[in-house]
């Protein structure tokens, strides 16, 4: 079923949602399970699986010489997209980038999901590889997001690439995109971002994601912004409960957002990452009830491998 009609069948109640991050390569999926497992009483309708960009690694090849080679250290997306459907019977999201990918991998990847029965897919630029100041395209590959959504678009009414015809029905894909309450990094100003966000809703995007936040106000300031300018999708709230000190530093430096003076300073006076990751709980526990207040159609949160936390904010809340 796609995100939209979950929403629809909703009928006004909140839903819960999780993001999931795949094991390194190497790694087996029941830790994953395990993970996900708490949370099932909760009863998610989907399943958020990311993707991850490739990278560059240097093999020792002796003699003081080094070859560099692309890898990526999370791959499997879809598999774990297709076994999580399998286990759990429930859908699942797997998040398609334009780095990394030429136009027609991206297609080839669009025929596995629909294969595979899956329904919903995030669309996202992604971020620049190591080492590189910006994000740079894959020769062959979309250069943004916008590009990205139109081909799903196409595809998923039936016109695949170097295709001529044009079809006129619905699409078979319910794509979501990524928002940003704080702003994108790239963007001189909100304004500019939102009128980007607007060209991708015009491609085809069906609802959106928010980047995480701490501050509601920001959020609920991105929604008002968004409706003026007439985005009327689905916006769904992105929560990451803080669990540990240096996440003070590192959720900034990493997605480019602001802590609550309220949060820092509760952070920073904790004893120790157990006392922050109640402090998160509970911080992410009112935050919630003000979203839920505001009418948002799901509270989405950014497990990152862990469930404990989530679980504990979710039996408050649903």
């Amino acid at each position: 079923m796609k995100i939209t009609e979950h929403i629809n069948n909703a009928k006004g109640k909140t839903l819960f949602s999780i993001e999931i991050v795949p094991p390194t390569k190497g790694t087996g999926i029941e830790d994953l399970y395990k993970n996900i497992d708490p949370l099932m009483e909760f009863k998610p309708p989907f399943i958020d699986v990311t993707t991850s960009r490739e990278e560059y690694i240097y093999l020792d090849k002796g003699n003081g010489l080094m070859e560099r080679k692309i890898t990526r250290m999370r791959p499997g997306t879809l598999g774990i997209c297709a076994a999580i459907q399998h286990k759990y019977n429930v859908d699942t999201v797997p998040h398609v980038l334009c780095g990394g990918f030429t136009k027609e991998e991206t297609e080839y990847l669009l025929v596995d999901c629909m294969y595979l029965g899956i329904e919903n897919i995030m669309a996202l630029r992604g971020d620049a590889m190591k080492g590189q100041q910006y994000f740079e395209p894959t020769e062959g590959g979309h250069k943004n997001a916008v590009d990205l959504v139109r081909q799903m678009n196409d595809l998923g009414r039936g016109k695949y690439l170097h295709d001529e015809k044009i079809c006129d029905g619905n699409n078979k894909f319910c794509i979501g995109v990524a928002g940003y309450p704080e702003k994108h990094i790239e963007a001189p100003s909100m304004n500019y971002d939102l009128k980007w966000l607007k060209q991708k809703v015009d491609a085809g995007a069906d609802y959106v994601v928010s980047q995480m936040f701490f501050d509601n106000k920001k959020f609920i300031d991105f929604v008002k912004s968004a409706r003026e300018i007439g985005i009327n999708v689905p916006i769904i709230p992105g929560i990451k409960p803080i669990a540990t000190k240096k996440q003070l530093q590192l959720l900034p430096q990493v997605f480019k957002i602001d802590l609550p003076e309220d949060l820092i300073s509760a952070v920073e006076n904790a004893k120790d990452n157990a006392a922050v990751k109640q402090i998160g709980i509970e911080w992410t526990i009112n935050q919630c009830r003000e979203l839920l207040d505001f009418g948002v159609p799901v509270l989405h949160f950014y497990s990152m491998g862990k469930s404990d936390n989530i679980k504990k904010i979710a039996r408050e809340l649903f």
